[in-house]
């Protein structure tokens, strides 16, 4: 007489084929996630290019740019762990914004002859300031120098590509100065204490600029304004935001290497 299967032939596929269910429908709740967080913040995309390509050349090609930022959303939204002690809309936009930056190092460049100037203006910011204890204002350096106050504005909003390329996008904790400094989550303890001198210092910094100056690094970093919606705060043009935050970075960029 042939025994029926075992009770324990039936208990063990069915377990098998819970799991397999469960498993099926986690990765398909995983992927309709995905999808709406994809979907979600899309604008989040163009937002940080329009921040990102407005401050350091309008001639960029946008739709590379928002290639490269859609695709760093997509990566986000892939690595997210909800479990994390960061919302997505956080995560996503260090994400977006390296990723941006990262193509933004390979298409950008400044001409040597822009160097040259950049390297007169930046002897001039120290011989000024060795003689006074005092930065120079723009009228003054532009006057060291032997140039107008426009052709100033002009490299040093040049000379931002560097300083933005080496100094901005990070670190994305810390607000103002987060974008200012570079920062490694797997540092050593020297290397923090050092990191939170430079943090200190630039703090400092920031206080001693113009009103003006730092007025637009606020607008800018921590309300994450873009230029034209801070000129509108201002009621200024986007030309004279840019010009102004240009001038911020410079000073700031100045101060952070007197402070290595």
């Amino acid at each position: 007489m042939n025994e029926g299967p075992s009770e324990t032939a039936d208990v063990v596929p069915a377990k098998q084929l819970r799991a397999r269910i469960t498993q099926a429908y986690a990765q398909q709740s995983r992927e309709t996630l995905e999808e709406k967080w994809i979907l979600d913040h899309l604008p989040l995309v163009r937002h940080i290019v329009q921040k990102v390509a407005a401050q350091v050349s309008r001639r960029l090609e946008m739709e590379d740019l928002i290639s490269a930022g859609t695709l760093g959303l997509v990566k986000a939204a892939r690595s997210f762990d909800p479990n994390r002690d960061v919302g997505f809309k956080t995560y996503a936009y260090i994400r977006v914004r390296g990723a941006v930056i990262d193509e933004l190092r390979r298409i950008s460049f400044v001409p040597s002859s822009v160097h040259a100037e950049i390297r007169r203006i930046q002897a001039a910011y120290r011989e000024h300031l060795a003689a006074n204890a005092n930065p120079p204002a723009d009228e003054e350096l532009a006057a060291t120098v032997g140039i107008t106050l426009g052709r100033l504005y002009k490299t040093l909003e040049e000379a931002r590509k560097q300083h933005f390329l080496s100094i901005h996008g990070l670190t994305d904790e810390q607000p103002v100065l987060g974008p200012l400094i570079p920062a490694d989550k797997t540092q050593t303890p020297d290397v923090e204490a050092e990191q939170n001198e430079l943090l200190e210092g630039l703090t400092q910094a920031i206080q001693e600029l113009p009103k003006r100056d730092r007025t637009v690094l606020l607008l800018y970093y921590e309300r994450d304004l873009t230029m034209k919606e801070a000129a509108e705060v201002l009621g200024v043009t986007e030309s004279r935001v840019s010009q102004i935050h240009a001038a911020a970075v410079f000073k700031l960029s100045m101060k952070l290497r007197t402070l290595r």
